[in-house]
């Protein structure tokens, strides 16, 4: 799309707005577009790409156009820079003193950068990924979160296949192909509305990446089961693991956050399920959980993270968070994993999961929770993909990441609670 002055002024507002790093960026992008409803689809497409790619880039930008730039000249040397555009084609939208400082630009060499500049990610977070990776692998990932995420969709086999899905899309222009590892998911080319799709209305797609169905795969939860969905949010991997289910037993999905369980009703109604059961809790220790203890065969617990798995869809998250945020997250990682392992019965499976790419609230919060739980085992991941013949190995835990696999970031552990029998057994072995 060819911008105009207009445009150019409208992304420069709300990035002036996003920059001040309050409140996330779709919700600063969605209040503003409800405040400038004569915007055209194609106008606000052109609005949110462009404030977007400033964020992702945040850091590299301000090295060649000056710290202390601001919103309008960061959005000018990112279409100049990253885009390529010369000249020629910015001067109708900026002012003569705009193009005379285009001008003044030197050429950055990655020599002159810092390694912060480079991967556009805080030091903070370039400290902890250094100590897991070496400088190469922390560039090629960075490259990867730096890029806009593809649309991922899951199929609800309990309405259609993927083969079908795929060809509806493909009669109505949709260019789909099926995802790498789920079987549930295809992956667009493009970004099309889908809102409005008979096949989303009808609940035969959710939008959900790749990554996130893996673990409804882990979960593995079988017809007539007890399952809790432990932090369900607005339901995406509760919908999966319901149609694992084929919407038989008892699948509880809890949230502190009444407003996200009122965002999934819609969706598990699009979705034919009948088996969910949205519960509103206080905290892991709430009475409506306690009264579960021992009593459930499958537990997902999908943890309140940092979110730097996700930086292809949630730039202003590296520029938001802090390490003290991620201390306090820890702390209420580990406080929840332990408040859902009480619900797991002898024999019954714990998945933990977040979509960060730190260890220490990855690795670290699973191995704190098995030294202090002599009760659980780890279940390496690699095998349990291996029976289920998708051909992923990144080890005993799932540890997927963007630049490697085409998701978002992703970490899961699969822990189970041995039963009486395993118990037994092991005490046989010692004596």
């Amino acid at each position: 799309m060819k911008p105009n002055e207009k445009l150019i002024d409208a992304t420069a507002d709300v990035l002036t707005r996003l920059l001040r790093f309050e409140y996330p960026a779709d919700g600063v992008l969605s209040a503003y577009f409800r405040e400038q409803r004569a915007l055209q689809s194609r106008d606000r497409a052109f609005i949110a790409e462009h404030a977007y790619l400033v964020l992702r880039r945040l850091r590299w930008l301000r090295a060649i156009a000056g710290e202390h730039a601001g919103a309008r000249k960061l959005l000018i040397a990112a279409m100049a820079r990253i885009e390529g555009l010369g000249l020629k084609q910015l001067a109708p939208l900026v002012s003569r003193n705009e193009a005379q400082w285009l001008e003044t630009l030197a050429p950055s060499k990655a020599e002159e950068l810092s390694l912060g500049e480079r991967t556009d990610l805080p030091d903070w977070v370039i400290e902890r990924l250094s100590a897991q990776m070496d400088e190469a692998a922390l560039l090629s990932l960075a490259r990867a979160l730096n890029q806009q995420a593809p649309l991922d969709l899951r199929i609800n086999l309990m309405k259609s296949d993927r083969e079908a899905v795929m060809a509806t899309l493909t009669n109505n222009g949709i260019v789909a192909e099926p995802g790498r590892w789920s079987p549930w998911a295809l992956r667009l080319n493009e970004r099309p509305s889908l809102s409005k799709n008979p096949l989303y209305e009808k609940g035969i797609i959710e939008v959900q990446d790749e990554g996130s169905q893996l673990l409804a795969l882990l979960l593995a939860p079988k017809r007539g089961e007890m399952v809790v969905d432990f932090c369900a949010g607005a339901g995406g991997k509760t919908l999966a693991i319901g149609a694992m289910m084929r919407s038989t037993g008892r699948l509880y999905a809890f949230d502190v956050s009444e407003k996200r369980l009122l965002k999934m009703r819609p969706r598990v109604a699009r979705s034919g399920l009948s088996n969910v059961h949205p519960v509103l809790i206080d905290s892991e220790s709430d009475i409506k959980v306690k009264r579960l203890a021992g009593k459930i065969d499958r537990v997902l617990v999908d943890a309140p993270c940092s979110g730097l798995g996700t930086l292809r869809r949630n730039p202003d998250l590296k520029w938001r968070q802090t390490p003290q945020a991620v201390t306090e997250l820890i702390a209420k990682q580990r406080a929840i994993l332990a408040g859902a392992s009480r619900l797991v019965k002898p024999g019954g499976r714990l998945v933990y999961a977040t979509c960060s790419l730190l260890d220490e609230e990855n690795r670290g919060v699973v191995d704190d929770f098995l030294s202090s739980h002599p009760d659980f085992v780890r279940v390496p991941v690699n095998a349990l993909l291996a029976a289920a013949r998708i051909e992923l190995d990144t080890g005993i835990d799932l540890e997927l990441r963007p630049d490697a696999h085409g998701t978002d970031g992703f970490y899961a552990a699969v822990l189970e609670r041995r039963g009486a029998d395993d118990k037994k057994e092991e005490d046989k072995s010692e004596e």
